[in-house]
């Protein structure tokens, strides 16, 4: 979970249950299509101290044919879930298993020492064989710890809890990644991100290099810089680079720093570009706009978050992406056409996927995100679609909005302190030519409970339809120059 001043914390057999979806034409670029969602999960917790059924903010990767979801389970109004749980599919998304992690909190099976979980994030270790998911482990809501559990059988079963970092503070928004490059000198480190709230959002990194057994001492930046929400990627060479959110008074900045030397240090941050944010209405929890980062087969880092730069008065955000060939050098922000300037159409909480095969201007990617047809709208009002666009020039066009669940009720969601909650992020990894989304979605509540689980889509998505040219920015050029940064916080 997050806030500001206390930034994000973050079945045997398969759950087939297909839900074909009628997609009308919302909003002015949209378009008419039919998908089928298919649920990979449902919350089985019954503790009174959350809120059931729900399962919020998927985190996915795919190694081969084999993909792996993790998510939080059962989530508390201020703060955390019951548990983490993950959906595994060995067969490029035909069919899947899921379950909750061992040993986590006090609800799992067996029970753990922690009173809730969050911020899942998945990652695997090609070295060791290892599949890894990290989260936060809460002590209690100012005591949290950074944990890991591993997975030696292809993300079927889990270990209990490895700790990456116990300082009793209140770490948060960690993220995890691995060297998969043989050729690489880093091959099998494992690298973890996190921000310690307790030190003003101080950006931390961990790393392991034993298939995820044991972590590093946690090493800030040369500048020590703070920030959010770091989405750390390894380039075939074995360089590490790290966009993340960083904070500059009242003004969120993309940032990135970056490690040569396998972890041992970390250079000092670089701003990537300013950040025009605007909360979207309604009271929904998306209160910072997240970066979501991903490489291609070449090692070209891709970013993109949520901005309003290119709306009249901020009246909507759009998606933005940046890349990079080596995290130093940055590319203008452009605008992603997925709906057209001044439709009112507002998109936000993206996950991006690049297919790691191809590369370049010839680059795949699939972009999920979250929208609202019309920008101003109310509690009442708002209508949460969740929709993808997609890229086979590597961003240089895109196709249009694509609805592929939706329209949602924000009341249909829990509530948190920061809002109404699908998740402060989600995730697409492509397995083979489809990428698989991973979406929060929700439908009105029965019974006394929420009717809110983890979805993906049937067979996949392509990167291939026709597309419409992305727009470079105007007013917030590329800038590389050091920036001075205070404390946000969220959990």
């Amino acid at each position: 979970m997050w806030r500001i001043g206390m930034l994000p914390l973050r079945l045997k057999a398969a759950l087939a249950i297909a839900l074909g979806l009628s997609l009308g034409l919302v909003g002015s670029a949209q378009v008419v299509a039919r998908t089928q969602l298919l649920q990979l999960s449902t919350d089985p917790y019954s503790n009174s101290t959350s809120q059931h059924k729900t399962e919020v903010e998927p985190d996915t990767f795919a190694s081969g044919s084999t993909i792996v979801t993790a998510f939080q389970v059962g989530r508390f109004f201020n703060g955390g879930a019951s548990n983490v749980g993950f959906a595994t599919s060995s067969n490029g998304g035909h069919s899947w298993t899921s379950g909750f992690l061992p040993s986590t909190t006090v609800f799992a099976t067996p029970a753990g020492s922690h009173a809730r979980a969050s911020d899942p994030s998945v990652a695997f270790d090609a070295k060791h064989g290892v599949w890894l998911i990290s989260y936060l482990g809460l002590v209690t809501l100012s005591d949290v710890d950074v944990l890991a559990s591993r997975s030696t059988d292809g993300g079927l079963t889990w270990s209990a809890p490895v700790v990456i970092n116990a300082n009793g503070h209140f770490n948060d928004k960690n993220w995890t990644v691995c060297d998969a490059t043989a050729s690489s000198p880093f091959y099998g480190h494992c690298y973890t991100e996190f921000d310690d709230n307790s030190r003003g959002d101080l950006e931390q990194m961990s790393t392991s290099t034993d298939g995820g057994l044991t972590w590093g001492n946690a090493l800030a930046t040369q500048d020590r810089v703070h920030g959010i929400g770091g989405q750390p990627l390894v380039q075939p060479d074995g360089t590490v680079i790290v966009p993340f959110d960083g904070f500059s008074f009242a003004t969120f900045l993309l940032m990135s720093f970056r490690s040569t030397d396998g972890g041992a240090s970390w250079s000092a941050a670089r701003v990537i570009s300013p950040v025009k944010f605007r909360h979207p209405a309604g009271n929904i929890r998306a209160g910072i706009p997240l970066p979501s980062a991903e490489m291609d087969a070449k090692g070209r880092a891709y970013v993109v978050w949520s901005d309003c730069r290119f709306e009249a008065q901020c009246s909507a955000s759009d998606l933005v992406l940046t890349t990079s060939d080596n995290g130093i050098a940055w590319s203008h922000p452009t605008r992603i056409p997925a709906d057209a300037i001044g439709s009112g159409v507002d998109h936000f909480v993206p996950g991006l996927a690049v297919d790691r095969s191809t590369s370049d201007g010839a680059a795949h990617l699939v972009l999920a995100f979250y929208y609202y047809p019309q920008a101003n709208c109310t509690t009442a009002t708002c209508q949460l679609n969740a929709g993808f666009t997609a890229s086979a020039d590597g961003g240089s066009s895109w196709t249009s909005t694509t609805k592929v669940a939706g329209p949602m009720a924000l009341t249909w969601l829990p509530n948190t302190t920061q809002g109404f909650m699908v998740g402060d992020y989600i995730s697409t990894s492509f397995s083979g030519a489809p990428a698989f989304p991973a979406y929060a979605v929700a439908s009105a509540p029965a019974s006394g409970l929420f009717q809110e689980a983890i979805f993906t889509i049937t067979g996949g998505l392509s990167s291939t339809a026709s597309a419409i040219a992305a727009s470079d920015t105007s007013g917030f050029g590329n800038t590389n120059a050091a920036a001075t940064t205070n404390a946000v916080t969220t959990q």
